[in-house]
């Protein structure tokens, strides 16, 4: 069993920067690979960026170059950290995990830019 809980989304101006954070209890050995997605109001949910156990990453080509993902085993921890937000980043995002228990998923946190 994985818990997921995401901290940090909140109200910023285009171009500003939000980090957020994914705190995650349980067995956190057991996750090889850990996401973010986001989901705007009417749309599907998309993938943001994921990093695997190895410390692997892929972003979705909207954010390549804007947002980092990063992983911190010791806390049991990943984090998103967004830079030059525009209004098209507002979205609700949660925090995903894969492994060997299966797949998870935050409560979500929201982000909202505005223009």
């Amino acid at each position: 069993q994985v818990h997921l809980v995401e901290s940090g989304g909140g109200l910023v101006q285009a171009g500003g920067s939000l980090r957020l954070s994914c705190a995650a209890s349980g067995s956190f050995a057991s996750i090889n690979t850990m996401g973010w997605y986001r989901q705007a109001p009417g749309k599907q949910r998309d993938l943001v960026a994921r990093i695997t156990s190895s410390g692997s990453t892929n972003y979705a080509g909207s954010v390549k170059g804007r947002f980092t993902i990063s992983r911190d085993n010791a806390k049991n921890t990943v984090y998103l950290r967004m830079n030059s937000l525009k209004p098209e980043d507002t979205a609700v995002y949660y925090c995903n995990s894969q492994g060997v228990y299966g797949v998870y998923w935050g409560q979500g946190t929201q982000v909202t830019v505005s223009s």
